[in-house]
C-alpha cells in the first residue's frame, strides 16, 4: 500500500506532501489543473516510466533542474530522483544502480486512461507500448531484452543510413543482438497475448452487456526464425536503409465478433474493449506475480455511458489500491468503496 506521496518539481507541482487512503484516493478538479500529473508521478515512482513521455526531463517543472518522487510503500520508504543525467533510486537506506533491483521492491501498476481509446484508433507503437508495459512487469528479463534491443536497433539503423552501400560485416553484430533479444521479446509478447485472451473476453461481456467475442491477435513482424527473416529482407533494407523486420514492427489486431474492431466496432464497443484490455492486464499480472497491482484511473468516466460506467466500477477489485482522477463525483454513488479520501486539485495546488 502507498500511504504517503511527496513530489518536488514534478511538472506543475513545486511541492506535494499528502497522506493517501489505504484503498481509494480521488483527485478532483477541472481539466489542466494537474490531476493526471499525480498519477504519472506514482507510475514513475513504481515503474520508472511514464505513460505520457519517454523523457524524464519532460517531467521536470519549468525553471527547475531536478525532480524527485518519494513514497511510503508497504512499510518502506521508496525514492526516485533525477538531476541532469543522473538518476537516484533508493529503498530505505539502500541505493540501487540497476532498474531491475529497484523494481523488484516496488508495486505493479495498471494505468487506465481516457487516451486508451488510441489502442484502437492510434498507431502500432501505442499497442506495442501496451504489450511492453505488461510484459516488463511480468518478467524483468523482458525489460532487459527490450533495452538491449532498442540500443542495437539504433546502432544498426545508423550504419544502414551512413553508407550508400551498407557494410554488412559491421552491421552483423547488431543483427545478432536483434535476433537474440528480439526472440525473447517476441516469445514473451506471444505468451502475454495468450494470457490476455483468457481474461479479456470475459470482461468485454460484463462491461458491454452483450454476447460479444473479443480476440487479441499477435501480429509478429518476421518469421519465428528472425535470422532467416533478416536474410530474406536484406535487399529491401539496402534500398530503404532501415531495419524492416523485428519486434519494433510488431502489432496486435483487436477483433470483435471476428471483425477488425478499429473499423467495425461502435464507439461504445471500443470503449468497452480498451477497458477490457486493461482489466485483463490487471488479472494477468495478479495471477503471475501473486500480488495486486495498483490501479491508476485517469478521468475516464465522462466518456462512458451510465451502463458501462456502472459495470466497470463493479469490476474494480476491493483488495487493490486505486487512485482516481475526475472532474466530478457524479459516478461515486455507484461505487461501494469501503473508505476513500478525496483531494481538490487546482492550478498545481492540492487541498
Amino acid at each position: 500500500m502507498l500511504s504517503k506521496l511527496r513530489l518536488s518539481n514534478f511538472r506543475c507541482f513545486e511541492k506535494i506532501d499528502c497522506n493517501l487512503d489505504e484503498m481509494t484516493t480521488i483527485f478532483i478538479g477541472d481539466n489542466a489543473q494537474g490531476k493526471t500529473t499525480i498519477l504519472e508521478s506514482i507510475c514513475l515512482l513504481m515503474r520508472l516510466q511514464s505513460p505520457r513521455t519517454s523523457k524524464i526531463v519532460d517531467q521536470i517543472k519549468l525553471g527547475a533542474s531536478n525532480l524527485s518522487v518519494e513514497g511510503n510503500f508497504s512499510g518502506k520508504k521508496i525514492f526516485y530522483a533525477f538531476s541532469g543525467n543522473k538518476k537516484r533510486m533508493q529503498v530505505d537506506d539502500q541505493k540501487f544502480s540497476k532498474r531491475k533491483d529497484y523494481l523488484h521492491e516496488t508495486a505493479l501498476v495498471v494505468w487506465i486512461g481516457n487516451d486508451d481509446i488510441l489502442l484502437l484508433r492510434g498507431g502500432s507503437d501505442l499497442r506495442r507500448r501496451y504489450l511492453d508495459f505488461g510484459a516488463s512487469q511480468m518478467n524483468l528479463v523482458y525489460l532487459s531484452a527490450l533495452k538491449a534491443y532498442k540500443r542495437a536497433l539504433r546502432a544498426r539503423n545508423f550504419l544502414l543510413k551512413r553508407d550508400s552501400i551498407p557494410n554488412w560485416n559491421q552491421i552483423k553484430p547488431y543483427t545478432k543482438l536483434l535476433i537474440e533479444n528480439g526472440s525473447v521479446i517476441a516469445e514473451q509478447r506471444a505468451l502475454l497475448v495468450e494470457q490476455l485472451n483468457r481474461h479479456a473476453n470475459e470482461f468485454q461481456y460484463i462491461i458491454s452487456g452483450e454476447d460479444e467475442k473479443l480476440e487479441i491477435v499477435y501480429q509478429r513482424s518476421g518469421d519465428c526464425n528472425l535470422s532467416e527473416s533478416f536474410e530474406e529482407i536484406r535487399d529491401e533494407e539496402t534500398k530503404q536503409r532501415s531495419t524492416l523486420v523485428g519486434p519494433h514492427r510488431d502489432d496486435i489486431l483487436l477483433k470483435i465478433n471476428g471483425l477488425d474492431a478499429s473499423k467495425f466496432a461502435s464507439e461504445g464497443q471500443q470503449r468497452s474493449i480498451v477497458l477490457s484490455l486493461k482489466m485483463a492486464q490487471f488479472s494477468v499480472l495478479k495471477e503471475i506475480k501473486n500480488k495486486n497491482p495498483i490501479l491508476l484511473i485517469d478521468d475516464i468516466f465522462g466518456e462512458l455511458d451510465s451502463s458501462r460506467r456502472i459495470k466497470f466500477l463493479s469490476l474494480l477489485p476491493k483488495e487493490s489500491q486505486k487512485f482516481i482522477t475526475t472532474t466530478n463525483l457524479d459516478w461515486l454513488p455507484n461505487c461501494q468503496f469501503q473508505t476513500y479520501k478525496k483531494f481538490i486539485i487546482e492550478a498545481g495546488k492540492i487541498n
